[in-house]
C-alpha cells in the first residue's frame, strides 16, 4: 500500500509540475530562512552552558551614585579590595574569582628559528587572574597544574588555541618555560597550558596573566587598594553555596561595600548579583572588553521573522491544494467507491506533503549557505555552519514533521471528505462547500498580502529614519576630519612634538589636541556646582577636553563669549546651551566669566555654544562643559580640507610617517567623524537589511502563492474565456476581468494593513528623541509597491490566458 501511495504521488507531482514546484519553492523558502535563523539563535543561547555549578555561578554588578548624584549609573566592575572583603566577609559564596582584563596588547614571542622574536599585535584576549578563574571554568590541563600555575607575579597560561598561535609545532610541555613578553616592557613564564573551552563562552581569554603580576611595584596602580575607584577592567564573579538566597546576600554585599568605603568617598552603591546566563545578553551592564553580547529583542525579531515567512510558505501550499481539490475528486471518488476509507486517504495526503517537505528540506540545505551570507551582518565571528550537528538534524526532523502537518492537515481533511456519490456525478462540492472553501482561499491570500505589506512599510521607515539621523544637523562639522589616539603611557612632550611636525604637513586644514570628537559612544561625566546668589545648584554635565582650536575645528556654533584661551590646566570652560539654562541663565552672555566649582578647581565660563548632539538621535542632548588642559587630551583631531578627498590618503600617509617617527612600534590607527557618527545606528543599519530580505522573501513567496492561483483559476474559466472571445470581448478585457477580484483582494490587505503598520511604526519611532515624521506617503508608497508586484503577477498569467486561441479550448465542444 505504501509503495502504492508513493507511486501516485510521484504520479500526481508530475502531472502538476508548476503547482508542484510553486509548493517546493515556497516551502523551501520558509524552510531556509528558519533553518539559517535557527543557527543563529541556538548559537547564541548555546553560550555558558559547560561552567561546572553554572546555576550557582554570578558576577557582582553595582548601580553607583557618585557625588551625591541621584542618577544611578550601572556598572559591572568593582574596587579592587571588593574581591578580598566579600572573600573575607560575604557569608554564602563558596567561591570569589577576579578578573581584570588587560586591553588590547602586542606579545612577543622568541621563536627558535628566527632572528628576532615573533611579534603579535592587536591580541585582545588577555586578562589577569589566578587559579581560581580556571577553576570557576573547570579548564582542563594539557600542561602545568592549578596548584602551580598563575600563583607568582609574572606567571603566565595559555589556552590550547593560543598555544598553536605562539609557538606551532611545539609539545605543550615543551611550551612550559617559554617567556612571552608583552607591549615591550612585562615578561611573563608560561606555566601551564589548558584545553580549549568546551562550548561556546563569553570568557573569550586565551592569554592568561597572574594576577600577582599586577600587584608589583612596577605594575601596581593607584586603584589598587582603594575603594573609591572604580575601574571598568575589573570584573567580579562568585559561585555561591548551595541553598544561598541570592536577594539576602545582594543586600549583604551592598552593606560591605559601604563599610569598607574611604572617608569623604559620597558614592552610593546598591550590590546585585547578575546570572551567568545573563551575561551574553547583557542589556544594561557592558560585557568584557572585547566580548560580543547578543541582543535578546533582536533575536525575538529574527525568530518571528522566521515564523512569519514558514507560515507564508505553508499559506501556500493549503491555498494551491484546496484549489486542486476538483481535479483529484474523481481519483477520491473511485478509490472510496472501492472501500478506501477516509483515514487511509487522509494518511495518503499528509504523506504526499510530507514527501513534497522533505524535498524542500533539502533545497532549503542548499540554499542556507547563501542564506547566511545575505544574514552576514548578524553573524558573530565563531559561527561556524555544519550541518552534521545533533541539534540542527533534530531540529530539521521536527521542522519537518511541523510544517507537514500545519500544511497538509486541512488539505487532507478536506480532500478525505469528499462524498463519492456526489463526485462520481461531477458534483464534488455542494454550493455551500464551495464557498466555503474558496472564502478560506481569499483569507489566507489576504493574510499574506497583509504581512507583505507591512513589511513594506516597515523597511520604508526603517530606512527613512535612518536617512534622517545620517543626515541631520548634529551642530557641529563632521566630514573631512579624521581623529586618533596616543599612547596613554608616554610623556606630553612626544604629542606636542608630533603636533608641532603635524603643522608642515599640506592638506590639513586645523588641527585639535582633545579628550574625544563633540560625538562618540563613549562618555566622561563629572559634577559642576554655581551658586546663583540664592542657592547652590548642583549639576551633572558631559565632559570634553580640547584645546583653543577644538570649536574652530568642528565649527561649534558661538551663542556668546570666545573659545577656550591654551592652557595645560583647566582654568576655562564652554558651556552649551542646555547647561546654561540649566544654572539659571537665561541669557546666554550672562554666564560669560562666571566662576563654577569643577573637579577640585573653579574655572571661568567662556563661552556658550549651541547645542550639538553628543550621541545618536536615541538620546536628548544633555548639558556638557568643554575645558582646556591635557589630562584627558590623548586624542589629535584633524580637518582635512573637504574639497579635495583625492589628496586625503596621501595627507594621512604623510600622518602616519610622523605618527611612527615619534612613536616607533606602534600601530597607526584612525577614524572618520562621520564613520563615527554613521555607527551609532550599527543596530538600524541591520534592522533595515535584515527587513529587506525579510519583505523581498515574503513578497515572493506571496506572490508564487498568487502565481499558482491564477494559473489555477484561468485553468479552470479556459472555455469562459474561449466563449468570450468568439463573441467579440477584447483581450484587455478578459485581462480585466480575470484580474478583478485578485485586485480586489490586494486592496483589502493593503486597508487592512494601514493600521497595523502605522500603530508599529509610531511606537518603533517613540524609541528616538528625534525622528522622522509618519507621514502619509510613506503608506501609499507602500501600498503601491504591492500593488505593483501584484499586478505583475496577475497580468503575467491572465494575459497569456487571454491572448490564447478559442478554438484550442472549444475543440472538444
Amino acid at each position: 500500500m505504501i509503495k502504492n501511495y508513493f507511486l501516485v504521488a510521484i504520479r500526481n507531482f508530475w502531472r502538476h509540475k508548476v503547482f508542484s514546484a510553486i509548493n517546493i519553492f515556497g516551502l523551501a523558502i520558509g524552510i531556509s530562512a528558519s533553518l539559517v535563523i535557527f543557527l543563529l539563535v541556538h548559537h547564541d543561547l548555546s553560550f555558558d552552558k559547560f561552567e561546572p555549578q553554572r546555576d550557582r555561578v554570578y558576577r557582582v554588578v553595582g548601580q553607583f551614585s557618585f557625588m551625591g548624584s541621584d542618577k544611578p549609573m550601572p556598572l559591572n566592575c568593582l574596587p579592587v579590595p571588593a574581591a578580598a572583603a566579600y572573600e573575607k566577609e560575604g557569608t554564602g559564596i563558596e567561591l570569589v574569582v577576579p578578573v581584570r582584563t588587560w586591553g588590547e596588547a602586542k606579545i612577543s614571542v622568541p621563536w627558535p628559528s628566527a632572528e628576532a622574536p615573533k611579534v603579535f599585535r592587536h591580541q585582545k584576549d588577555l586578562a589577569a587572574a589566578d587559579g581560581r578563574y580556571t577553576d570557576l571554568l573547570g579548564y582542563s590541563w594539557l600542561a602545568g597544574s592549578a596548584g602551580t600555575s598563575l600563583a607568582q607575579p609574572y606567571e603566565a597560561v595559555l589556552t590550547e588555541k593560543n598555544a598553536k598561535l605562539f609557538f606551532p609545532n611545539v609539545s605543550y610541555a615543551d611550551i612550559v618555560g617559554k617567556t612571552l613578553t608583552i607591549d615591550d616592557t612585562v615578561q611573563v613564564a608560561v606555566t601551564g597550558v589548558v584545553r580549549d573551552l568546551p562550548g561556546n563562552s563569553d570568557f573569550y581569554f586565551g592569554t592568561l596573566i597572574s594576577r600577582a603580576t599586577l600587584e608589583t611595584a612596577r605594575l601596581k596602580d593607584n586603584c589598587w587598594d582603594h575603594w573609591g575607584c572604580v575601574n571598568t577592567n575589573n570584573q567580579l564573579f562568585v559561585r555561591l553555596k548551595p541553598g544561598t538566597s541570592v536577594a539576602a546576600l545582594a543586600s549583604r554585599l551592598s552593606k560591605i561595600y559601604k563599610a569598607h568605603q574611604d572617608a569623604g568617598d559620597d558614592t552610593k552603591a546598591q550590590i546585585g548579583l547578575q546570572p551567568l546566563s545573563d551575561l551574553h545578553f547583557d542589556s544594561e551592564y557592558d560585557g568584557f572588553d572585547d566580548g560580543r553580547t547578543a541582543h535578546k529583542p533582536t533575536l525575538y525579531g529574527l525568530m518571528a521573522v522566521a515564523a512569519i515567512l514558514l507560515l507564508l510558505a505553508c499559506v501556500n501550499f493549503i491555498n494551491l491544494t484546496t484549489a486542486q481539490a476538483a481535479q483529484r475528486a474523481r481519483e477520491i471518488g473511485v478509490r472510496k467507491a472501492m472501500g478506501g476509507g477516509r483515514r487511509q486517504l487522509a494518511f495518503q495526503f499528509l504523506g504526499e506533503t510530507l514527501m513534497l517537505t522533505l524535498i524542500a528540506t533539502l533545497l532549503s540545505i542548499a540554499f542556507t549557505p547563501l542564506l547566511l551570507h545575505v544574514f552576514a551582518d548578524f553573524i558573530p565571528g565563531d559561527f561556524h555552519y555544519r550541518v552534521a550537528q545533533p541539534a540542527l538534524i533534530g531540529f530539521l526532523l521536527a521542522l519537518i514533521m511541523a510544517v507537514s502537518l500545519l500544511s497538509g492537515a486541512y488539505p487532507a481533511l478536506v480532500l478525505s471528505g469528499f462524498n463519492p456519490v456526489l463526485v462520481l456525478k461531477n458534483q464534488a462540492y455542494g454550493r455551500t462547500a464551495t464557498t466555503r472553501t474558496a472564502w478560506f482561499r481569499k483569507t489566507l491570500t489576504v493574510s499574506q498580502f497583509v504581512i507583505a505589506q507591512v513589511f513594506i512599510i516597515a523597511t520604508i521607515l526603517v530606512g527613512r529614519q535612518i536617512s534622517y539621523a545620517l543626515n541631520m544637523d548634529m551642530g557641529f562639522r563632521k566630514d573631512a576630519i579624521v581623529y586618533f589616539q596616543t599612547r596613554w603611557s608616554q610623556p606630553v612632550a612626544l604629542e606636542k612634538a608630533l603636533v608641532t611636525e603635524m603643522r608642515s604637513i599640506p592638506g590639513i586644514d586645523r588641527m585639535s589636541v582633545a579628550s574625544d570628537p563633540p560625538a562618540e559612544s563613549g562618555e566622561w561625566d563629572n559634577r559642576i556646582t554655581f551658586n546663583d546668589g540664592r542657592r547652590d545648584i548642583q549639576q551633572d554635565v558631559q565632559v570634553k577636553m580640547g584645546d583653543s582650536n577644538y570649536i574652530r575645528l568642528f565649527q561649534l556654533y558661538l551663542l556668546a563669549g570666545n573659545g577656550l584661551p591654551q592652557n595645560d590646566t583647566t582654568k576655562a570652560m564652554v558651556i552649551n546651551a542646555s547647561l546654561a539654562k540649566a544654572l539659571g541663565f537665561r541669557d546666554p552672555h550672562a554666564a560669560i566669566g562666571r566662576t563654577v566649582g569643577f573637579d577640585n578647581g573653579h574655572p571661568v565660563i567662556a563661552g556658550v555654544v549651541a547645542d550639538f548632539h553628543q550621541h545618536s538621535v536615541h538620546d536628548a542632548i544633555k548639558p556638557i562643559a568643554i575645558v582646556n588642559g591635557n589630562r584627558m587630551a590623548k586624542t589629535i583631531i584633524v580637518a582635512l580640507h573637504p574639497g579635495n578627498s583625492a589628496a586625503w590618503p596621501a595627507t594621512i600617509g604623510r600622518i602616519e610617517k610622523a605618527f611612527h617617527g615619534v612613536y616607533p612600534g606602534d600601530d597607526f590607527t584612525y577614524r572618520f567623524v562621520d564613520e563615527t557618527v554613521a555607527k551609532f545606528y550599527d543596530s538600524e543599519q541591520k534592522t533595515a537589511h535584515l527587513l529587506s530580505w525579510a519583505t523581498g522573501l515574503t513578497i515572493f513567496i506571496s506572490c508564487l502563492g498568487l502565481l499558482g492561483l491564477v494559473i489555477y483559476v484561468t485553468n479552470q474559466r479556459t472555455k469562459e474565456i474561449g466563449i468570450r472571445k468568439v463573441i467579440g470581448a477584447s483581450v484587455m478585457q478578459i485581462v480585466l476581468l480575470l484580474s478583478r477580484d485578485f485586485v480586489r483582494l490586494i486592496g483589502m490587505a493593503i486597508l487592512i494593513s494601514l493600521p497595523i503598520a502605522w500603530w508599529g511604526g509610531r511606537k518603533w519611532l517613540e524609541n528616538y528623541v528625534y525622528r522622522t515624521r509618519l507621514s502619509w506617503w510613506i503608506f501609499a508608497a507602500g501600498g503601491a509597491v504591492l500593488l505593483c508586484f501584484a499586478l505583475a503577477v496577475l497580468c503575467l498569467r491572465t494575459f497569456r490566458a487571454a491572448a490564447a486561441n478559442p478554438a484550442d479550448s472549444l475543440r472538444a465542444e
